[in-house]
């Protein structure tokens, strides 16, 4: 018994959704890698700019050090305009809170870190406090004393003016910079990720045209070229995908139709053919499938629910070729074309198709062996 035949739809199909996501998964990763690099290298730079903003311009970083320097060169400037016009006690005591608060704001780290006349600076100030506090020294003198801490403040002031110029060409340096590799990466990054997705989808119609090709090629395979109706294949085929229903098959060979060649040629032969194909595909019910077995034997294959019914499609056919009145002029027994028909009725569950062809060829020899021009229907053993 023969082996069970796939369709070629089913199978082409079966086969593309197997082979589809392995082969073309590569190209659609990679596409899909792309855009997320790119989505990662913008997160990535939005999330360097606001520290950088915060390093550079924030309140309390080393930069407001200049803003300190400034307050407390005022504080002593004050100091040193109460020292000069210093016309009681009470004077002097606003001299050294005003002292006292410009050191609060002189000593502080970053100071003493870049600045070597702070902590002489600072020192002279202690110094004017315990002169103004035991009053041991003229008020003019000690605010000659305080124009070195001014000096060193001014300085400091004038050094974090350049610091904070210097930060923030910096920061704009590198915001350029960054910005330029944001825009060169992420357009090469989307370029890529195009070009990814482009070769996806070139795979991807390449492959579904391969599958167009195959079926066409598998569908040709299946038919009869001259009359363009199934095979003995598609038959096959035919009757595999239908085990549960109840089918007719009918075999139809043209009587003397080497004689007819030898006598009109092959090309009226293929045209007799393509013509009695129609006329039988006419005959039988619309359901009816017909194929042509090879040289000049047909079959058709049709739902079939009993014996009476095969019997008035085997009559209806022969009757509709005599109808058709195809000459056949080297006919021994008649001048039109007839035919040899045999049938069997079968359910492919029950009686395989080799079984049911057996059948139906058997009706088809008892026929020839009367006289041909008949039909007969023999049940499948």
């Amino acid at each position: 018994m023969k082996q069970p035949f796939v369709s070629s739809s089913d199978s082409c199909a079966s086969s593309a959704k197997r082979k589809r996501p392995g082969r073309y998964v590569t190209w659609l990763s990679l596409s899909l890698m792309s855009f997320m690099a790119l989505m990662i290298l913008i997160i990535y730079e939005a999330r360097w700019v606001f520290p950088e903003i915060q390093a550079y311009f924030s309140q309390s970083g080393n930069l407001t050090g200049q803003q300190l320097a400034t307050r407390s060169r005022l504080y002593l400037q004050d100091a040193q305009v109460r020292l000069l016009e210093m016309p009681n006690q009470d004077a002097s005591s606003d001299a050294i809170v005003d002292i006292e608060l410009a050191y609060g704001l002189f000593d502080v780290d970053i100071y003493h870190q870049h600045y070597d006349c702070t902590s002489a600076s600072l020192s002279v100030l202690d110094e004017t406090v315990t002169a103004l506090e035991s009053n041991s020294v003229p008020p003019v003198v000690l605010a000659r004393e305080l124009l070195d801490p001014i000096n060193c403040l001014t300085r400091i002031e004038m050094g974090q003016l350049d610091r904070r110029g210097e930060a923030i060409n910096t920061f704009a340096e590198r915001t350029r910079w960054h910005h330029q590799v944001l825009i060169y990466t992420g357009v090469l990054i989307f370029l890529l990720g195009l070009l990814f997705w482009w070769l996806h989808e070139r795979q991807l119609r390449r492959a579904e045209k391969a599958t167009q090709d195959t079926l066409r090629w598998m569908k040709r395979a299946m038919r009869d070229p001259l009359t363009d109706i199934g095979n003995r294949s598609a038959l096959q085929q035919d009757v595999m995908r239908q085990q549960q229903q109840s089918l007719g098959l009918v075999i139809v060979d043209i009587d003397f139709f080497k004689q007819y060649n030898d006598a009109l040629g092959h090309p009226a032969g293929d045209t007799l053919l393509c013509r009695l194909a129609r006329v039988i595909a006419d005959a039988l019910p619309e359901e009816a499938t017909l194929y042509r077995l090879g040289g000049d034997e047909f079959a058709a294959l049709m739902p079939c629910e009993n014996h009476a019914t095969l019997q008035y499609y085997c009559q209806q056919l022969r009757k509709r070729v005599q109808e058709a009145q195809f000459p056949h002029l080297t006919h021994p027994n008649n001048d039109q074309v007839t035919l040899s028909i045999g049938a069997t009725w079968f359910m492919p569950k029950q009686a395989g198709f080799p079984q049911a062809y057996e059948a139906a060829d058997k009706a088809l020899y008892q026929v020839k062996t009367a006289g041909r021009d008949d039909w007969r229907i023999i049940a499948v053993a």
